[in-house]
C-alpha cells in the first residue's frame, strides 16, 4: 500500500471525526499491506485526553496483532502526532510515521520536537510528512472555522 493510499484511509476516519463533533484526524495501521486498525479522534465521545487517533489505533493494532511489538508497522495519520502520540509509537515500536499536515502548535515528529528521530531514545522510526497536506489541513481548517 503507498503511504497516499494509507493517509486517503486515515482521511476517511477524519471524516468520520468530524461527522462525530471530533476534531477531525484520522489514523490507520498497516503491516505488510493489511490494515490492522482504523481510529479517529475520540476525545470529546469518551471524555478520554488520551483518545487520540494514533493512540486508539496503536492499541486496536496491537491486540489484532497479539503483540505489542510493532516493529514492521506503519502508523499514518492525516496530522503531525503530538508527543504522546509520538511517545505511543515508539513505545509501539512502529517503523515508519508517515503524516499529511504539520502541526505547529503541537507537533512532535518534525515541527516543534523530533521524537521520532530523537538518537537518544532506545527506538526511532522512519517519519515521512507533508503526504496530501493541502486536503489534511483543510479539513482541520474547515472544522474551527466551523466551530468557533
Amino acid at each position: 500500500m503507498t503511504d497516499e493510499a494509507a493517509i486517503e484511509l486515515a482521511l476517511e476516519q477524519a471524516r468520520l471525526a468530524a461527522a462525530a463533533g471530533e476534531v477531525p484526524v484520522g489514523a490507520v495501521v498497516i503491516v505488510g499491506g493489511e490494515v490492522l486498525a482504523a481510529r479517529h479522534n475520540e476525545r470529546e465521545t469518551t471524555n478520554d485526553p488520551t483518545a487520540h487517533a494514533e493512540v486508539l489505533a496503536l492499541r486496536d493494532a496491537a491486540a489484532a496483532h497479539g503483540n505489542w511489538r510493532l516493529a514492521d508497522a506503519t502508523l499514518a495519520v492525516t496530522l503531525e502526532p503530538c508527543p504522546m502520540c509520538a511517545g505511543a509509537a515508539l513505545s509501539a515500536r512502529v517503523a515508519r510515521v508517515v503524516f499529511g499536515a504539520y502541526d505547529p502548535k503541537a507537533g512532535a515528529a518534525a515541527t516543534l520536537y523530533n521524537l521520532l528521530v530523537d538518537p537518544r531514545l532506545n527506538h526511532n522510526a522512519e517519519v515521512i510528512g507533508g503526504i496530501r497536506a493541502d486536503e489534511c489541513g483543510g479539513l482541520l481548517s474547515e472544522f474551527f472555522s466551523n466551530h468557533r
